[in-house]
């Protein structure tokens, strides 16, 4: 039991479950524990990053920091504008909520350089952007996009949201309860939250261990189980509507390069080539179709997705 750490979520004690893992995509110095709290179940990374750290590690290391032109990103724009990449989702997964169709007023938090916003708009929202990176909120500014910066507490915004987009976000949170919090501040009466992140008691952080590619230390803080998760969501005043879980052959690929190539303090450029990564995820997703199907249906899915709305005891604008 660490009594000098308390839970981010509960404040109550954790319970260390594993020990010395380390970042395995960028290669950023520094190992963590992941502890688990007595009480609620969430578990979270050890210890803490400030708010300043993660910052400045962001703009340095993560999603958007001005890559162009490269085979990497020329390849994921043609997938992503391709007929193809429909066809995938359709058979993969979609964690991103790309095969949504609807209407209204959709924000995306952490838009990243407007991928996502290209996306929902295709598919009929009247689309804005939260992102906390100034160099990507000003790509996808120059792609005609509406995006904010700055913290989501201090964002007000004129009209409440139709949706609110948490794909692979909620997860970095240094406090998902406020986090629930003010989502649910900015949604209309009866409006939706999407989310999407890794599932703690996914099979493939048992085969993998301390290479599993979601521990994304430090930029994975907590940890969700799909019991965590609903528990926290309702607990905020948000009703699930939809739940279900994924796989994808991508993040499957991801962990084997991981599990391959890794070592402490080195970038794992493995993870950025394409015919290796793209080669995995074929082989992935034809060869072990059934096992991956099964550990969806058996709640031991790599990525939890849910769609909640926002009920009467949420705060309203």
């Amino acid at each position: 039991m660490m009594k000098d750490f308390k839970c981010i979520a509960c404040g109550s004690n954790l319970v260390i479950r594993f020990q010395n893992v380390f970042d395995t995509r960028f290669g950023i110095d520094g190992k963590y524990e992941i502890g688990r709290c007595e009480v609620c179940g969430i578990e979270q990374i050890l210890p803490l990053p400030s708010p300043e750290n993660l910052k400045g590690l962001y703009e340095t290391y993560y999603n958007f920091g001005g890559e162009k032109g490269t085979s990497y990103t020329g390849l994921r724009e043609y997938f992503f504008s391709s007929v193809f990449y429909r066809f995938w989702l359709a058979m993969d997964g979609d964690i991103s909520f790309h095969r949504q169709d609807g209407s209204g007023r959709l924000i995306d938090i952490g838009c990243n350089e407007g991928r996502g916003l290209r996306i929902y708009k295709k598919n009929g929202f009247e689309v804005q952007g939260l992102e906390s990176n100034e160099q990507a909120a000003a790509e996808a500014r120059k792609r005609g996009y509406n995006v904010y910066t700055g913290p989501l507490e201090k964002f007000q915004p004129e009209n409440p949201y139709d949706v609110v987009v948490l794909s692979n976000v909620l997860e970095h949170s240094l406090n998902p309860k406020d986090m629930l919090f003010y989502v649910g501040r900015i949604l209309k009466p009866g409006g939706q939250v999407w989310i999407s992140c890794p599932n703690i008691e996914s099979w493939q952080r048992d085969i993998f261990g301390h290479y599993w590619i979601n521990w994304h230390v430090p930029f994975h803080i907590i940890h969700f189980s799909k019991h965590t998760l609903t528990s926290l969501l309702e607990k905020t005043g948000f009703k699930i509507q939809k739940l279900r879980q994924e796989s994808p052959a991508l993040w499957i690929a991801h962990s084997l390069i991981v599990r391959l190539f890794a070592k402490p303090g080195r970038p794992t450029k493995q993870l950025r080539s394409p015919i290796l990564v793209a080669t995995l995820m074929l082989v992935i997703r034809a060869l072990f179709f059934p096992i991956l199907w099964l550990g969806n249906r058996i709640g031991r899915g790599d990525c939890l997705i849910i769609i909640a709305k926002k009920s009467d005891q949420c705060a309203s604008l």
